[in-house]
Formats: structure tokens, C-alpha cells, sequence
């Protein structure tokens, strides 16, 4: 299998999956564990500050929305635990197991 086509495949599994997660409400239950793991870890409050600090520097005149997203998200991702990332992966793992028609 050529690398282009493994990539549409790949993207098209994606795509399904993702249908399955909406369908099935599973997406949104997946983003409150999150959300709330995110909370309980000091996740939101470390970016919130990031976030303080990004404005103080730049200064609230100086920057946009768009522009302070584009600034934290790096910060953002890099903070996530490893134990949320695993939580969340063997979540889905365990979603994927009971679907018998992906």
C-alpha cells in the first residue's frame, strides 16, 4: 500500500470513528472527563496564568484573540499529563472495543 493511500485510509478511519464518538454521545462524555481531569490537575489555572503573563507582555491594545490562542496552545498541549493522555486514550480504547461495526 502506497504512503498517500495508507494516509486516506487512515484519515478515513479517523473520520468514521469520530462519527461513532458524535453518534453515540460518547464524544461529549469523553470532553467532560477531560475537562474535569484538566481542573483537578491545575491544568486551567497554569494556562490561565500563561495566558495573564502572554497579555501582560504584549499588552491587552497589542493583542487578539487568535493571536494569544496561536501563543498558548504549545504551552496548552505540553501541560497535559501523561496520566490524562493515557486516561483518555484507554477510554477510547475501551470504546472502540465494544463497537463491533468500525
Amino acid at each position: 500500500m502506497a504512503d498517500s493511500e495508507r494516509r486516506i485510509k487512515d484519515a478515513q478511519m479517523r473520520a468514521t470513528i469520530n462519527q461513532k464518538l458524535v453518534e453515540t454521545g460518547e464524544r461529549e462524555r469523553l470532553k467532560e472527563v477531560l475537562r474535569t481531569k484538566l481542573i483537578e490537575c491545575g491544568w486551567r489555572d497554569q494556562l490561565k496564568a500563561h495566558c495573564k503573563d502572554v497579555v501582560k507582555q504584549k499588552g491587552l491594545e497589542h493583542i487578539t484573540v487568535d493571536e494569544l490562542v496561536a501563543e498558548i496552545t504549545p504551552k496548552g498541549r505540553a501541560l497535559v499529563p501523561d496520566s490524562v493522555k493515557k486516561e483518555l486514550l484507554q477510554r477510547i480504547r475501551h470504546f472502540l472495543a465494544q463497537q463491533s461495526n468500525i
